[in-house]
């Protein structure tokens, strides 16, 4: 079972960083998921999904998964991009497409 390491995004709803400093060790998943018929759940038999580790660096990740024999492999971080605008500009008067209602 090979574990993932990663920085997990900023949900939608979320506008600031919280919840997105730190790193996370997730295992993948092993056996798929089935729909019980009855009652239509959603269930698995693999235990290890529902395990989640948080590290304040990759390195102690790695560090952690080494060190319990835990294969693993490592996904980079991708920095944010923040894109600036003023709401001045929406009344610009040079703008590309006219402003409407």
């Amino acid at each position: 079972m090979v574990a993932r390491i990663y920085r997990p995004a900023k949900t939608a709803m979320q506008s600031g960083k919280a919840k997105t400093q730190r790193w996370v060790l997730d295992y993948e998943p092993e056996v798929a998921k089935s729909v019980e018929p009855l009652m239509g759940y959603t269930s698995s038999s693999d235990m290890k999904q529902q395990i989640r580790l948080y590290f304040e660096t990759s390195e102690e990740a790695v560090a952690y998964a080494k060190r319990h024999g835990i294969p693993h492999r490592v996904e980079k971080a991708r920095e944010r991009k923040v894109r600036g605008s003023a709401y001045s500009d929406n009344f610009k008067f040079n703008r590309s497409a006219p402003w409407t209602h």
